[in-house]
């Protein structure tokens, strides 16, 4: 499957899973991400919430770049802004 790859690209692994499936998928592709680099693409903030280093694409230009932390602290922010809204959607059953 891997064969012990040192690079991992995960785009958008768990699109389409219900939000039970994705935290049992998610646990998985944490174990297969330990000592690899990984680039992972994703709509769904949840899945990058942990990593070290997010990069915001907005129109295929680099717009932001940090952890989840420093991100959210960004008023106006793009990461915040969509993160604020999935939250809202998942508190309000949407997602």
């Amino acid at each position: 499957f891997l064969a012990n790859a040192p690079i991992l690209i995960l785009d958008e692994a768990t699109s389409s899973l219900d939000s039970e499936s994705e935290v049992l998928i998610q646990q998985a592709v944490d174990r297969l991400m330990v000592g690899r680099t990984t680039l992972v693409i994703a709509h769904r903030l949840s899945t990058v919430r942990s990593l070290d280093r997010l990069l915001v694409f907005d129109r295929g230009r680099i717009m932001e770049d940090g952890d989840h932390a420093a991100l959210i602290d960004l008023d106006g922010g793009i990461y915040r802004r969509l993160f604020e809204r999935q939250a809202l959607e998942l508190a309000m059953g949407l997602a």
